[in-house]
């Protein structure tokens, strides 16, 4: 290929990639496979290679890229990104209204509600619509230049729609379940946990490496413009949020523009009940007047514009009494330390213990027995002990020192260099091993019905397993002589351990436990070996040359797999007939493409009688779907089973069609 073929073709790939990545990542509409969409990546990063001087800023090869920087730039925003007044209660809302009226002279303002995403401002600049710079907030006047992290944001694009030169503003965030796989991750590695997603989204910006940033899978919604060239600006907020979405960025669908203050304590109503259904975390709503020419009007004080005000949920703390420390071993030997408390009612749920993550916070925090504490949820998910009331002291309080030992096999705890988790480094430590055996059969591993974590705790004081292996020996006279263990119960369990056998072998890759190797990097390596014994066999090269494994995983896996131990375990397991060969959606998605789900977004709620929602949802996958936690006007189908809630209400409202059980039944069978 000449320069000139290999310059027609980057422009392809480069616009076919732009493309896919707008539907995958902003749309939530796919309309090829993962596979598909690596295979174009490849070649024009081969292409790119080949002919390194067509390398454009805009290309998606430079996403990742880039050596550490050894400091951020500072950048000058041209229009001050303002910070916003607050209100805490709706008499601070009417009271905003008012002063609006009394100001205009106008009654029954346009006002525009937007979620208020608890992330880090940025603004991003594009020049004949390519994106030039990105910064963080900063003061309001001069920010950092991160540009090379937002580029790794898969939903923002490098190039707009339209050649507009423009400034945007917006909120980065870090969706909640990547806020829970990097703090899985990095409690396995003995590190310091995130806080929460905010902080999560905020320091994974302002890594000086990028390639740490793109690492984790921060997203981004668009929510204002600061300037604009090339382009008439809008004369309404509602306008110009639309003009955002024509350009190709990701604007948040959860807005509604109201007439009055009522139709705003609606919205605030609504998502102060319903935050918990999203994929990300709010703290409250911006509330913005609409229309443009009045904002100029209204103008803005030194800190923050007169045209706009951000309702703040009350916070989700609690105060309580810490009772006791628990000490949890888990699978990987990890110590952790469990707050034991008095109960209290956060988030709608009750919490009896809270994370108090490791020797260190302890002592930082300076937590004694007996002191009051102000607990939260960390990002509405895991309860945490966020500070000790120190005031609250009677003098009656007990100083807690962390064991040395091992609470369940005796062993020396260490802590390995460059870690903050006390460990336990038995490999024969019968708490790793349960803990072991509990994540084996869990529902994202073999998803063994009826073995819960008390069910796999008595079988294991009983001495009928030592490890997953075991599991497939179990007989019925075995299990009868358990306390709670009837006839029937026993059926259904030794039915369940037999139905395993047929998973996908990356279910069982997961359950293995191998460190590092979560259930993505699981069916990575199924998909790409097709069989356990050639995951076994490969080497650190050969894995490392697979897209997503990086060496810690490669390093990990071979180490694991050389094991004597392991080798026999895999040997009984398929020795008892557990599918080792890799039975998921095959790598061309093809044939997916005459399904009814193929390239939908797919919201499920309520309960099904035939299946349940995560069957159903890894059943609409499979068939090219994409399901997700909450309704927008994106969302192409709702499933509705019994007692369907807010989200049926919702759909219904956003004229969302919505399905039934015995329609999904047909659709899944190819009738639909």
């Amino acid at each position: 290929m000449d320069r000139k073929e290999a310059n027609k073709r980057i422009q392809e790939l480069r616009e076919q990639i732009n493309e896919h990545n707008h539907r995958y990542y902003v749309l939530d509409r796919p309309t090829i496979s993962d596979q598909e969409y690596d295979r174009r990546l490849q070649e024009l990063i081969r292409l790119e290679e080949q002919f390194p001087d067509l390398v454009t800023p805009d290309s998606p090869t430079q996403r990742v890229g880039g050596e550490p920087l050894s400091h951020f730039e500072k950048v000058q925003h041209t229009i001050p990104m303002l910070s916003l007044g607050n209100a805490f209660t709706f008499e601070d809302l009417q009271e905003f209204d008012q002063r609006i009226g009394r100001l205009t002279g106008r009654e029954g303002i346009n006002y525009v509600c937007e979620l208020k995403i608890d992330g880090l401002a940025v603004s991003i600049r594009y020049e004949d619509g390519v994106m030039v710079r990105g910064a963080t907030r900063g003061d309001g006047t001069t920010g950092e230049n991160i540009t090379q992290n937002l580029k790794t944001i898969r939903s923002l694009p490098l190039r707009l729609q339209e050649p507009v030169t423009l400034e945007v503003r917006g909120e980065a965030f870090m969706p909640k379940k990547e806020f829970q796989r990097i703090n899985q991750q990095k409690e396995q590695l003995g590190e310091s946990l995130f806080a929460n997603p905010r902080n999560a989204a905020a320091g994974s910006l302002r890594q000086l490496d990028p390639k740490l940033a793109a690492e984790r899978a921060l997203d981004i919604f668009l929510y204002g413009i600061g300037e604009i060239h090339g382009q008439s600006f809008p004369d309404t907020h509602t306008e110009s949020l639309d003009l955002l979405e024509r350009l190709g960025l990701k604007v948040n669908p959860e807005r509604v523009t109201v007439k009055g203050i009522d139709d705003v304590m609606d919205f605030v109503n609504y998502w102060r009940e319903n935050r918990m259904e999203l994929g990300y975390e709010i703290d409250g709503v911006v509330i913005k007047v609409d229309d443009l020419a009045l904002r100029d009007e209204l103008g803005s004080t030194a800190k923050s514009p007169r045209w706009a005000i951000a309702y703040k949920f009350p916070a989700e703390e609690s105060v309580t009494v810490l009772r006791d420390i628990e000490i949890n071993v888990g699978r990987t030997g990890a110590v952790t330390p469990t707050a034991v408390l008095d109960p209290v009612t956060l988030a709608g749920t009750t919490v009896k213990r809270a994370s108090l993550h490791n020797e260190d916070i302890i002592r930082e925090k300076e937590v004694m027995l007996g002191d009051h504490v102000v607990v939260k949820k960390a990002g509405d998910i895991i309860p945490e002990v966020v500070e000790v009331i120190k005031e609250h002291r009677t003098g009656n309080e007990k100083p807690y020192a962390m064991p040395t030992e091992c609470p369940e096999c005796g062993s020396r705890l260490v802590r390995l260099e460059e870690e903050v988790a006390l460990r336990c480094i038995n490999p024969q430590c019968p708490a790793q091993t349960r803990e072991g055996i509990i994540h084996f059969v869990s529902r994202g591993a073999m998803n063994i019905e009826g073995l819960g974590e008390k069910v796999v705790t008595q079988l294991f004081n009983a001495g009928l397993v030592r490890g997953p292996a075991d599991l497939y020996d179990l007989q019925e006279d075995d299990l009868l002589p358990l306390e709670r263990m009837g006839k029937k119960s026993v059926e259904n369990l030794l039915s369940a351990i037999e139905e395993s056998k047929q998973n996908s072998v990356e279910k069982l890759i997961f359950g293995l436990g191998i460190r590092f190797v979560g259930s993505k990097g699981a069916k990575i390596l199924a998909r790409h070996f097709d069989d356990i014994h050639q995951v076994m066999e490969a080497d650190r090269e050969e894995l490392e040359a697979i897209d997503e494994i990086g060496p810690k995983m490669a390093e990990s896996i071979v180490t694991y797999f050389d094991k004597p131990e392991v080798k026999e375990t895999i040997r009984r397991l398929e020795q008892s007939g557990v599918n080792m060969t890799y039975t998921g959606p095959a790598r061309d998605q093809s044939e997916r493409v005459d399904s009814p789900f193929y390239g939908k977004t797919v919201v499920l709620t309520g309960t099904l009688e035939s299946l349940s929602r995560k069957e159903a949802g890894a059943r609409i996958e499979e068939l090219g779907g994409k399901v997700t936690g909450s309704v927008s006007k994106n969302t192409d189908f709702l499933i509705a089973g019994e007692k369907a809630g807010s989200k049926l209400k919702k759909a219904q409202d956003l004229g969302v069609p919505v399905v039934d059980e015995q329609t999904l039944l047909q659709m899944l069978d190819g009738n639909g």
